[in-house]
C-alpha cells in the first residue's frame, strides 16, 4: 500500500512521441494487476500511429486531443474515457492551446509498442 501525490514522481520522455512525456504512477513493483501512468503531450505534440500486445484504459484529465483507434477518429476532453483494445492502432495529436494530459493503466503483462510507417 502507498500514498504519493503526482507532483513526487518525475517525468520521463517518450523516445517516439513528440513533446510526449509521462510518469509511472503505479509501477508494476508496487501492483501485481496494472500499472498507472499519466502522459502529458505538448501543444502541437503527438504519438506516432503504433500498437501495443495490452489493452490500454484511459482517463483525460485535461486539454483537448484528436485520437484515433482502427479506422475511428475522436475528439477527447476533460471526463472522457478511452479504451484502446489490445493490438489496435492508435495514435494522438494533441489539438488544443495547453497540455493533454490522461491516466493510463494497463495490465503488467508483456508490452511492446510497434511504431506503424506511414
Amino acid at each position: 500500500m502507498s500514498v504519493k501525490h503526482i507532483d513526487e514522481v518525475p517525468f520521463e520522455p517518450v523516445p517516439d512521441g513528440v513533446g510526449v512525456s509521462k510518469q509511472v504512477l503505479i509501477p508494476a513493483s508496487e501492483a501485481p494487476g496494472f500499472a498507472m501512468r499519466c502522459f502529458t503531450i505538448q501543444p502541437g505534440g503527438s504519438m506516432p500511429l503504433h500498437t501495443n500486445l495490452v489493452e490500454h484504459e484511459q482517463f483525460v484529465l485535461e486539454g483537448s486531443a484528436k485520437v484515433l483507434i482502427g479506422a475511428e477518429s475522436y475528439i477527447v476532453g476533460p471526463g472522457n474515457v478511452v479504451f484502446i483494445p489490445a493490438g489496435a492502432a492508435h495514435t494522438y495529436l494533441n489539438t488544443g492551446s495547453g497540455p493533454f494530459r490522461f491516466l493510463c493503466l494497463v495490465p503488467n503483462k508483456e508490452d511492446k509498442t510497434v511504431i506503424i510507417p506511414n
